[in-house]
């Protein structure tokens, strides 16, 4: 087992990372607030790890809510059913709410905790590598809204987030692929000697190779630790994961949810932001060319879908966590290994850039 730790002054915590975590109580005993525990998984996830969970919870009051599994279910509707099973079963403030799955059972669980009588503990338990990776780490939490993704949530810290890696084991092929994603992103972003480390490994991870992901994971959580550690609410650097994602949301939200996987819209995005940043004189053309090809490899989307247009991009990519004073921010690449939070480019660079994706692989 690795740990790592997310520094955050007396809101600290540790991300264990390892195989065969999920059972083991002294792990998770240290961050449960009482003896009531609510575990939030899905349909897919609860019959798989629940019962392999269950060690961990012995001695505890704990209860389960099963949401329906997938995007179009992230929604404050389905939220409400947290909250029913909370003051159903009457959990008072001292419970503990555990997320057992992927992305949208994370981001949910956590703005349920951060809810419920104005702030209940919760521990991440991710089952998913964009979950891993990504999702479970840093404290941003929340639902859906169908004029824009992610737009209603809080910043709220887990207590522990424990990532036992053996649950990779029932991923299926395509949410493995989405989850390399953004591994992709730390590469791009702050990280040039892990994408090449990534250009050399991209086979060994498809194949699941035990090594390869586990320091693929280590990689991306010890990348995203450091830059939560040092922007907690994205008044600045952290705004860089964000890599992709501007028009990664546009098209989940332009699509309908849960018709792309977020992975895969995030993916694309990268690539519309490569060629943006080409189209601005930063980013060469060859560099642009390997992002492309490691997308590729990955067998990942590198263009948007040809039904969304361009004025809908633009229209959609409006509604964005990045818009100060009615300006839309972007996160491009100066190069491999860097990127830049900017709202200094031409709309007509924009407009161009994102048809310019559609018509290139």
């Amino acid at each position: 087992m690795t740990t790592l730790t997310v520094a955050l002054g007396p809101r600290s915590y540790p991300i264990h990372i390892g195989t065969g975590l999920l059972g083991r109580r002294e792990l998770l005993a240290p961050h449960l607030a009482g003896s009531q525990v609510m575990v939030v998984s899905n349909e897919t996830v609860a019959p798989l790890y629940l019962d392999r969970l269950a060690p961990a919870l012995e001695g505890c009051a704990w209860d389960k809510v099963v949401l329906p599994d997938g995007e179009q279910y992230k929604t404050l509707e389905v939220l409400n059913r947290i909250f029913d099973a909370l003051l159903a079963r009457r959990f008072a403030r001292d419970a503990t709410l555990i997320a057992l799955g992927g992305g949208v059972v994370g981001d949910m669980a956590g703005f349920a905790a951060a809810c419920y009588q104005r702030g209940v503990p919760f521990v991440q338990i991710p089952t998913t590598l964009l979950a891993q990776v990504d999702s479970s780490v840093g404290g941003k939490t929340g639902v859906n809204h169908p004029l824009g993704k992610n737009m209603i949530g809080a910043f709220y810290q887990p207590r522990c987030v424990i990532i036992d890696t053996v649950t990779l084991d029932t991923l299926d092929d395509r949410q493995l692929r989405a989850g390399i994603a953004e591994v992709i992103k730390y590469g791009l972003l702050r990280d040039a000697p892990f994408f090449n480390w990534l250009e050399g490994n991209m086979d060994a991870l498809l194949a699941r190779d035990r090594t390869a992901l586990a320091h693929a994971i280590e990689r991306s959580c010890r990348n995203k630790a450091e830059i939560v550690a040092a922007d907690e609410l994205e008044r600045g650097q952290r705004a860089l994961l964000n890599l992709g994602h501007t028009f990664g949301h546009a098209i989940e939200t332009g699509l309908g949810y849960g018709t792309w996987l977020h992975g895969e819209a995030v993916a694309a995005g990268m690539c519309m932001a490569a060629e943006m940043s080409r189209r601005l004189g930063w980013l060469g053309e060859e560099e642009r060319r390997r992002i492309l090809a490691l997308v590729r490899r990955a067998g990942l989307p590198t263009r948007p879908p040809g039904t969304i247009s361009v004025a809908r991009f633009l229209e959609l990519m409006a509604v964005d966590k990045k818009v100060r004073a009615g300006r839309l921010r972007l996160v491009l690449l100066r190069r491999i290994g860097e990127a830049v939070l900017t709202a200094d480019f031409d709309e007509t660079v924009l407009r161009e850039s994102i048809e310019a994706s559609g018509r290139e692989g």
